[in-house]
């Protein structure tokens, strides 16, 4: 039942009422503030600045749309790379690795100095990183044939072969174990964990008599989708000795903010260190 309405209430709505068959005689309803039926805010000014916003939100995604634009920045979360070296490593030519990178700079997702006749390019930013990790992560809860995937190009996963953050943290505190960064050495020299020590993979069988004869040895690479370390654990085991790798890489290591080395200087972990993120 309708409430009781004082003489200026009906006089108010009264007034509403007129508005609206005024607005109604004139061929449409579009009561005060409102244009189609959409919010106050949605006027065609609007409607035009949204369209701009979420454009320019696509264009990042544009940018990221080719598998190779990903491994460039999957490649640069490890530092900062010539292109010659990016177009070997991503398997393109100059002219093609240009293109790309072009189209990621646009984006605001790289940038780049030049140092005589070479350019260098390097993420734009940590958010382009974590970009990067959230897109994976989804990949991987939404894509049931990812792990398919995965195992194709990495290999078979044996858990009793892997170690997470936390205990290669309490392993390298407490001198127990001899870890290997398998990355290229610029990669070594741009950032590795402390006291590590630098074992490129494709010198793995000529650097193979430098490495001790007993004892645990524990790899780790650029991250889970990196070859290297799961490569190098299976030669070692081949060759008789006892080897796993980290569940993830060095970016992920960082990224828990875990104390990080630079240079040639293989550093050491405090042990006052604590491991208190997620791996």
């Amino acid at each position: 039942m309708q409430g009781y309405q004082s003489p200026g209430e009906m006089q108010e709505h009264g007034a509403c009422r007129s508005t609206l068959r005024r607005r109604e005689d004139r061929g449409r309803y579009t009561p005060t503030g409102m244009h189609n039926g959409n919010a106050p805010s949605d006027t065609l000014e609007s409607r035009a600045a949204k369209t701009a916003l979420f454009d320019a939100l696509a264009e990042m995604a544009k940018a990221m749309s080719t598998g190779r634009r990903i491994e460039i920045i999957d490649l640069l979360a490890q530092g900062e790379r010539s292109v010659d070296t990016i177009a070997a490593e991503i398997g393109q030519s100059l002219a093609n690795t240009s293109h790309h990178l072009r189209f990621l700079a646009q984006a605001g997702l790289v940038l780049s100095r030049r140092e005589g006749t070479y350019v260098y390019y390097r993420l734009a930013s940590v958010e382009v990183e974590e970009l990067w990790l959230a897109l994976r992560r989804t990949a991987e809860a939404q894509r049931a044939d990812l792990p398919r995937l995965i195992t194709a190009y990495v290999g078979p996963s044996d858990d009793s072969q892997v170690v997470d953050q936390a205990e290669l943290l309490h392993r390298l505190q407490h001198g127990s174990v001899t870890i290997l960064d398998v990355r290229p050495e610029a990669e070594y020299r741009a950032g590795h964990i402390p006291g590590a020590r630098s074992f490129p993979y494709r010198q793995i069988s000529e650097e193979l008599c430098d490495l001790p004869s007993d004892g645990e040895i524990i790899a780790y690479c650029r991250g889970p989708y990196c070859v290297f370390a799961p490569d190098v654990v299976r030669f070692l085991r081949s060759k008789g000795i006892f080897a796993k790798r980290l569940r993830d890489g060095f970016p992920e290591w960082r990224r828990a903010g875990l104390p990080i080395a630079f240079g040639a200087e293989t550093g050491k972990i405090p042990l006052d260190v604590e491991h208190t993120g997620m791996d």
